[in-house]
């Protein structure tokens, strides 16, 4: 029986997607060790520049390391580069999204091939086992309806559209039974779900937190907009992690305009405070060095986000992408300029999270992960990562820790 070795880039998107591969290989036996496989399957992302760099140094990578196997490429960077690494033999084979329920059959090819499939697609498999996690990521939805003047994305992953929701329902009902009690919804544009169904994000969470067994509900990327009152509503929920990820890409309204978006900093502030009066641990996407992205601009952004009850940020430096509006806008920000802000911004974001920790150190919920000589770690309901060192294997457990150590790296617990 041929071995197989996932290797995922990016997004928790991917990594549903990869399980979903995983849990259609029927012929073939799974393996963790790259080395020894007879085929890698690389679902790659293509966000950025440094994500296409990151997957096609690692194809040449598992050339020269593992010349004998064979490189299939699937992700959003067979929509973006796979024709161009087909064509230059770089790859054996690649499959498109609407592809991966077929991998079973794709895997058997003995001739190269490139089925990129199309951009309509909606899985139906049930993912019933999370293979190395003790969280459960859950995609339900596909693609993006917003065209930010920066983004690739909708061109590789299609126009926003819903997994039904019994299918997710049983999905989270098969997971519960086996174990997983923290589930984390993700997709391509998460906050979309259900205006193609008749239905909302707020409501698909009402009838998950009523499955026996479902303990902690964490959502993906939101957009402002798409926090409605019915959503809301949940908030004080016990289920709901206290920690949104609402994507605001900047604090400058002119450069909002330029990206194409659809928030204000002036309802994006108020939006965070009324939340953060919540409890909540609050977290964002901020692209620095966007064309157009002047000193004035930048100074009046560092200074909003110090307004913003931030406690986390996914920061990035602007990379162009052909084919998209904001390849085309000057001026262009130097890099070394684009580096001091990323670097501005994270050490203000670092000290916001550092301040939030110190004053919510205890009553944490914590699920562990898998942990080595005595040391395991994992989230609280806030998103802060906790290291726990212990003499018992606690591994896939929940704790509630009172007594945690507090520092600018990180907290730490014994029990």
């Amino acid at each position: 029986m041929k071995k197989v070795f996932f290797k995922t880039f990016g997004c928790r998107t991917n990594q549903f997607d990869t399980q979903v591969m995983m849990s259609k290989l029927k012929e073939f036996e799974l393996t963790q060790d790259e080395n020894s496989s007879d085929i890698i399957v690389v679902n790659s992302c293509t966000v950025t520049n440094g994500a296409d760099s990151s997957v096609r140094n690692y194809i040449a990578s598992m050339k020269r390391k593992n010349p004998d196997a064979k490189v299939i490429l699937a992700g959003c960077g067979s929509h973006s580069k796979g024709e161009a690494l087909f064509e230059d033999n770089k790859v054996f084979g690649v499959m498109g999204h609407s592809e991966k329920e077929n991998i079973n059959e794709i895997l058997k090819k003995e001739t190269r091939f490139y089925e990129i499939g199309d951009l309509e697609h909606i899985d139906s498999t049930i993912v019933e086992e999370f293979v190395g996690k003790s969280r459960a990521f859950i995609k339900i939805q596909e693609g993006c309806d917003f065209r930010c003047s920066y983004c690739i994305i909708p061109s590789v992953r299609g126009n926003a559209r819903s997994h039904k929701e019994e299918t997710i329902l049983e999905q989270i009902r098969k997971l519960a039974a086996n174990g997983f009690g923290e589930f984390i919804l993700t997709g391509t544009n998460v906050g979309s779900y259900g205006k193609d169904h008749g239905t909302s994000m707020a409501k698909l969470l009402k009838k998950m937190s009523m499955i026996r067994g479902v303990r902690r509900i964490r959502i993906g990327s939101l957009e402002p907009i798409q926090i409605d009152d019915e959503f809301m509503e949940l908030l004080d929920e016990a289920w709901m992690a206290k920690h949104l990820h609402i994507a605001l890409q900047h604090t400058s309204d002119r450069m909002l305009e330029l990206m194409n978006r659809r928030n204000h900093f002036e309802s994006d502030l108020e939006l965070f405070n009324t939340i953060a009066s919540r409890g909540y641990a609050l977290g964002t996407d901020f692209i620095v060095g966007h064309p157009g992205e002047g000193e004035t601009e930048w100074k009046e952004a560092i200074e909003r986000v110090k307004a913003l009850p931030l406690t986390h940020v996914h920061a990035f430096s602007y990379s162009k992408r052909d084919n998209t509006a904001s390849a085309t806008m000057k001026p262009e920000i130097r890099g070394n300029i684009a580096k001091e802000r990323y670097r501005e911004l994270t050490a203000l974001v670092k000290a916001k999270n550092y301040a939030f920790r110190r004053s919510h150190n205890t009553n944490l919920e914590v699920l562990l992960e898998t942990g080595k000589n005595g040391v395991f770690s994992g989230f609280d309901q806030y998103f802060n990562r906790v290291e726990v060192t212990s003499n018992e294997d606690l591994g896939s457990n929940w704790v509630l820790l009172n007594d945690v150590e507090v520092s600018p790296d990180g907290n730490r617990a014994t029990l």
